[in-house]
């Protein structure tokens, strides 16, 4: 059995096979997941599990060197934007590193997570509740 902490064998396998840049999307209920992407879907009901919950099992099996999120969460789900942030920098201690976030439009944010080397649909249901982790090096 696995010693990790990550025991989706779909979302483990996403993350053993990304290299440096590569995007995993993280994704809410809602988000438009395009047919051809590679789908993790985690949903099971309304809220479970959480795009938090989802975000920090993630985050502790990839290292992180920069994210992407929709510039609408600030204003939008500012409450939300604060616990990604306050994770962030968590997870830059835990690293060692800096990690870059960026802003883009939500429709632009559509197209760059068309890119992802996976999608991971959580079962949140609050706006926004989506981000695009990009692959570093641990070296």
């Amino acid at each position: 059995m696995k010693k990790g902490t990550l025991l989706n064998a779909p979302l483990s396998a996403a993350i053993a096979s990304m290299g440096h840049t590569d995007g995993l999307l993280i994704c809410d209920a809602g988000y438009p997941i395009p047919p051809e992407a590679a789908r993790i879907d985690l949903a099971l009901t309304a809220g479970v599990p959480s795009f938090l919950q989802v975000l920090d099992a993630a985050s502790k099996e990839l290292f992180v060197e920069r994210i992407l999120l929709a510039e609408e969460i600030e204003t939008v789900n500012p409450a939300l934007h604060e616990a990604i942030l306050s994770r962030l920098h968590a997870l830059e201690v835990a690293q060692g590193n800096r990690i870059t976030i960026e802003y883009t439009p939500h429709e632009t944010f559509k197209q760059e997570g068309k890119r992802a080397k996976a999608t991971v649909r959580s079962g949140e249901c609050t706006p926004y509740a989506n981000i695009i982790l990009y692959a570093g090096v641990t070296f």
